[in-house]
């Protein structure tokens, strides 16, 4: 384990869970200025590796209404669908 990325990740990540394999999962969450909130997520494998970033979009009712996955390849804006 990278004791310094950690340290790193810990600070510029406001929140974060533990993962199987001593990974973990970070995010922070950016509140747009119509009340819609971005949260950035980032998972990274035992070595602080990152093995997965991407970004959740709520809308102003917190409802996940979009996922732009941006690593390990980026995917774009998937909007999900409404049931």
């Amino acid at each position: 384990m990278d004791k310094q990325k950690r340290r790193k990740n810990e600070l510029k990540f406001e929140n974060w869970e533990e993962l199987p394999g001593d990974g973990k999962r970070y995010w922070y969450d950016v509140l747009g200025r119509f009340g819609w909130v971005a949260r950035y997520v980032k998972e990274v494998d035992g070595d602080e590796i990152t093995t997965r970033f991407y970004q959740k979009i709520y809308d102003e009712q917190g409802n996940l209404v979009e996922i732009h996955e941006k690593y390990p390849a980026d995917k774009g804006h998937q909007k999900l669908e409404e049931e």
